[in-house]
């Protein structure tokens, strides 16, 4: 279907007369190449060691993908044991083993679904439950009770239920009317604990009755800024680990007799083991897997070192290898790349496997001309970082690395805004790969490769969505973490290595979502919403404003899409003219005028996604609309071509006059 006939259903085909009307793509159009999938990884989130397919132990762990899938490993050699989909699933945080033989597996949805929850038994395989809990898009834990009962704790509604193969599902409700995540879920004696995001809270909750109550806040810690990221039964101490992602505090709560008993700093989550014989368990903390005894809170290190940015165990629990130097039991686990890890308290011996588990590709999120002229491309979740061939399009350089929100060349450098803490990162492409956080280099005397420059934890910023080359400097936007608003504009200076400014709500609790620059001003067009859905908006529509670098001030904001809540990109053309889309329209403003003076609509959409990117080759304009199609726009009369239907997302051009898109994790590339 063309672009007028889509605009004609809606209504809205009056609109056309605006500024142009859309056409059918021509005989002459660009060619649309396949360049196939760039990003392909291992993610493994949430994992557990526990019988597997003939009652052998298993290291079990849930790969994310489309769709995702529930791995089962041998321990002792990282072979593969079996491997199902979860259909409608893209990945998990949430497996676990109930007491009946099954292992439960609660995720987080594709494109299309929701959170679900499935369910594998030795004799039919995995079960698809659906979705326990509508209007939940993501369970992200879950703990085995009695039996083959399993609970389950989701957002954004901040609820917990149950599921018992005989009686279905139980909803529990809303934990707290504070709290949209319940994100980590354990059970011990009949009571259910979960953990919420900040202000941090662990309740108590009667499975039978329902009841709850929310435990003391340990001593020492303020709550304000953490989430109860991960809570663990082992034996009779529930282990609560606050913070995020990164090594934080945990803390052992003595559950008879109902008080804080222990405390350990920088430990790593997702889990701890289960106890061995005298009650100790086994943990990462401080890159090191160390043993702790909770009745007297002795750790004893073990030598085995786990390096690199994130280093969270993905299921940790015992096996017996078989092997000559791990008789008995060996603590085993995984870790997010499909590396398993396994330690023999008897022998000391140690040894880190990679596994069997198969890559996924993994969707792009960001693409971008690098100084070398070759296209890079960044990814979700997973991350990755691909660099392709101009003359090709084929993939030249692959290595794994953090979710990647923004890329821009600057200076003979490509700069990388990665997912969380709103970091940036400065890519040499003349110099070796060494990524001394997510693939350590056999040479650790190397200089980092891409270096990280600055982050904005502490402004509480998530993802550095905006990146801009503004002469000497670079600027970057941010949106800010959960329970938050209003995004942070920064300016670096590559020759000082400082940041020159830096300051948060240039425009009153809205992020920075697309930047461009001209003649000493930085444009930036702003969103309403935060860098997680859960935190409701104050404003109602996104703003573009006009920021001198010279002075460090705001010269001017105006709306220039009137009730759309983001402007996410933003370019100029030859004359000048400043270009954004919103929704669906893309608009031209004056910046000398301070107006808005031509509008093309189209559609009727109020999508806070889309892509613009002026081609100097052909002078158009081109871009992504709402996840729905590619276009074209000629800015001189404003008549705009639907060049291919999709859900497109995210699109630049070369500055050979090749146009490159993504859907999903598929890279397309579009040449005359």
């Amino acid at each position: 279907m063309t672009l007028i006939r889509r605009l004609v259903a809606c209504g809205l085909a009056a609109a056309l007369a605006v500024l142009g009307a859309a056409t059918p793509a021509a005989a002459g159009a660009p060619r649309v190449e396949d360049l196939g999938v760039p990003l392909q990884d291992v993610l493994l989130i949430g994992g557990v060691v526990a019988p597997g397919p003939g009652g052998r132990t298993v290291l079990w762990g849930a790969s994310s993908g489309s769709p995702a899938h529930l791995n089962a490993l041998d321990p002792a050699t990282g072979a593969e044991v079996a491997r199902y989909d979860l259909p409608g699933a893209g990945g998990s945080w949430a497996v676990d083993a109930a007491q009946d033989g099954s292992v439960y597996v609660g995720t987080y949805g594709d494109t299309v679904s929701g959170g679900r929850l499935y369910r594998w038994t030795g004799q039919g395989g995995v079960q698809d439950l659906g979705m326990p809990l509508a209007g939940q898009s993501f369970v992200w834990s879950v703990a085995a009770g009695e039996g083959g009962t399993v609970y389950g704790g989701t957002s954004p509604g901040g609820r917990l239920f149950a599921y018992d193969p005989a009686t279905g599902v139980r909803d529990y409700g809303r934990l707290s009317p504070a709290h949209s995540y319940v994100r980590s879920v354990a059970y011990a004696n009949g009571k259910v604990y979960a953990g919420t995001e900040a202000p941090a809270a662990v309740f108590e909750i009667d499975a039978a009755t329902g009841a709850s109550r929310q435990l003391p806040t340990p001593e020492g810690l303020d709550p304000a800024n953490q989430w109860a990221y991960d809570v663990n039964v082992a034996g009779n101490h529930l282990y609560v680990r606050y913070g995020g992602a990164s090594p934080g505090p945990l803390r052992v709560w003595d559950i008879a007799a109902g008080r804080w008993t222990g405390a350990l700093e920088s430990a790593h989550g997702l889990d701890v083991s289960p106890p061995d014989a005298d009650g100790a368990v086994y943990l990462v903390r401080s890159g090191e897997l160390v043993r702790y005894d909770p009745a007297t809170g002795a750790v004893t290190g073990t030598g085995m070192p786990f390096t690199g940015r994130v280093a969270n165990t993905r299921g940790i629990g015992w096996a017996e290898l078989g092997l000559p130097d791990y008789p008995g039991k060996s603590v085993v686990g995984l870790l997010w790349r499909g590396l398993m890890f396994r330690y023999n308290p008897q022998t000391g011996a140690r040894s880190f496997v990679q596994t069997a588990v198969r890559g996924e590709p993994i969707e792009v999120t960001t693409l971008a001309q690098g100084p070398d002229d070759r296209m890079y491309a960044g990814g979700f979740l997973n991350g990755g970082f691909a660099a392709l061939d101009p003359e090709t399009g084929q993939r030249t350089e692959f290595h794994t690395f953090s979710q990647s929100e923004a890329m821009v060349a600057h200076q003979g450098r490509l700069y990388i805004g990665a997912y969380p803490e709103a970091r940036v990162y400065a890519y040499d492409p003349a110099l070796p790969w060494n990524s001394t956080e997510y693939s350590p280099s056999p040479e650790p005397g190397h200089q980092p490769n891409p270096a990280r420059l600055f982050d904005f934890a502490a402004d509480k910023q998530i993802r550095p969505r905006a990146l801009v080359s503004a002469g000497r400097y670079l600027a970057a936007g941010t949106m800010p973490d959960l329970g938050h608003l209003g995004g942070v504009l920064a300016v670096w200076d590559p020759r000082t290595g400082t940041l020159k400014h830096a300051q948060r709500d240039v425009v009153q609790d809205q992020s920075i979502v697309s930047l461009a620059y001209r003649d000493g001003v930085l444009y930036g067009g702003t969103s309403i919403y935060s860098g997680q859905s859960a935190t409701p908006p104050t404003q109602q529509e996104a703003k573009l404003f006009a920021w001198s670098v010279k002075e460090d001030r705001l010269l001017w904001e105006i709306v220039p899409a009137p009730g759309k809540p983001a402007i996410p990109a933003l370019t100029f053309d030859a004359r000048g003219r400043l270009w954004g889309i919103a929704g669906g329209e893309v608009f031209a403003v004056s910046t000398a005028a301070r107006e808005v003076v031509e509008r093309v609509t189209l559609s009727g959409s109020r999508s806070a996604g889309g892509q613009l990117a002026y081609n100097p080759r052909d002078r158009r304009l081109y871009g992504a609309h709402a996840g729905q199609d590619v276009f074209s726009l000629d800015p001189r009369t404003g008549r705009h071509t639907e060049l291919r239907q999709g859900p497109v997302q995210h699109l630049a051009v070369h500055g050979n006059g090749d146009v490159y898109f993504a859907e999903g994790p598929r890279l397309f590339r579009l040449t005359r």
